[in-house]
């Protein structure tokens, strides 16, 4: 479909957004690198293999019950490197500010990102700042980069992704979406929800200690588990069995989405990741992630299936059927990172 404007959809990390990238960003960027179409770029440099990954954050509100805008960008790019096998390293941060933005809430958020950074294990070593006139842009954006090291062995990729593998997700999903749409004006839900945002880097250190056959790991953020396991199965060629019963959502949030007509299965997540290993393996990945803080409801909620062309992913409901899940095609929550 072509459209002369850009709609929000066109960000929504769903079917609008695959196609913006395949057909206007692929065809003149092309290049090896690219090409793999992961959460960071792996560089071969020398003997050693590096991450590089960038990522913005426009979140609405910047503040939110769990975290800001500040640690949602430290975390996010963690995020990013580690899902890819590496180690996160160094950061750097970009600020777009608009013409009267607030200097306290300033202060907070650089105060955020510096504890965010000091927990994760990384550096922010170089950065820039720019303001806009009033109007121009909405209080602050904000992009990080980021640079990790690579020392698994095995390769960690959409292509390493093989019939018979186990599908595990860290815990309890679309926390951070609800946690959002509960702190936006004008909707008038009260809800304890807090975000997930979490750097993922101490989670996937002991997952990848676990085994030595871990194909693949994506973080589930726009467009939430359901885009990401649609986009994996396009990617790797195949087909994913998953079973409802077995993916974890808190009630608060199933709640929250049966009141606004929403799917938690597509709400963002900032602190879960999604995990392909060998079955023979699958037991002790799972008892590692429930080892560590952020994975304690780590759930295996379902399997590679078989090479199938185009890619599906079918998902047992609670009633006993089946749905095909794929990308989503509208917006569902607007600003959400």
């Amino acid at each position: 479909m072509d459209y002369e404007k850009i709609l929000l959809s066109h960000g929504a990390g769903g079917f609008l957004s695959s196609e913006l990238i395949a057909r206007k960003f692929l065809p003149l960027f092309s290049n090896s690198y690219l090409k793999r179409m992961e959460d960071s770029a792996v560089l071969a440099i020398g003997k050693n293999r590096l991450c590089f990954t960038t990522d913005s954050y426009v979140v609405n509100p910047i503040f939110f019950p769990g975290g800001d805008i500040g640690s949602l960008a430290v975390h996010g790019t963690v995020n990013d490197l580690s899902v890819c096998g590496a180690k996160p390293l160094f950061l750097s941060t970009g600020f777009i500010l608009e013409e009267g933005f607030s200097m306290t809430d300033l202060e907070k958020i650089i105060k955020s990102m510096a504890d965010a950074a000091k927990k994760a294990g990384v550096k922010i070593v170089t950065g820039d700042t720019k303001v806009v006139a009033k109007g121009a842009a909405d209080k602050i954006f904000i992009n990080t980069s980021g640079v990790g090291a690579i020392e698994y062995k095995g390769n960690i990729s959409t292509s390493s992704i093989m019939p018979g593998d186990v599908v595990i997700v860290n815990g309890t999903i679309g926390d951070h979406g609800a946690a959002i749409l509960c702190s936006r004006e004008g909707l008038g839900l009260k809800s304890e929800i807090l975000s997930d945002s979490a750097p993922l880097a101490s989670l996937v250190q002991k997952i990848l200690k676990a085994s030595p056959n871990i194909h693949c790991m994506r973080d589930a953020t726009r467009g939430g588990l359901g885009a990401i396991l649609a986009e994996i199965s396009k990617q790797s060629k195949t087909l994913i069995n998953v079973d409802e019963a077995a993916i974890p959502v808190r009630d608060e949030v199933r709640g929250i989405c049966e009141i606004l007509g929403l799917d938690p299965l597509y709400i963002a997540n900032e602190g879960k990741l999604v995990v392909f290993c060998a079955e023979k393996d699958a037991a002790k990945v799972l008892k590692a992630m429930k080892k560590h803080a952020y994975g304690k409801n780590a759930a295996i909620v379902g399997k590679v299936e078989k090479k199938s062309g185009a890619g599906r992913v079918i998902m047992k409901t609670v009633i006993g059927g089946s749905r095909e899940i794929d990308l989503p095609t509208g917006e569902l929550v607007p600003r959400i990172c």
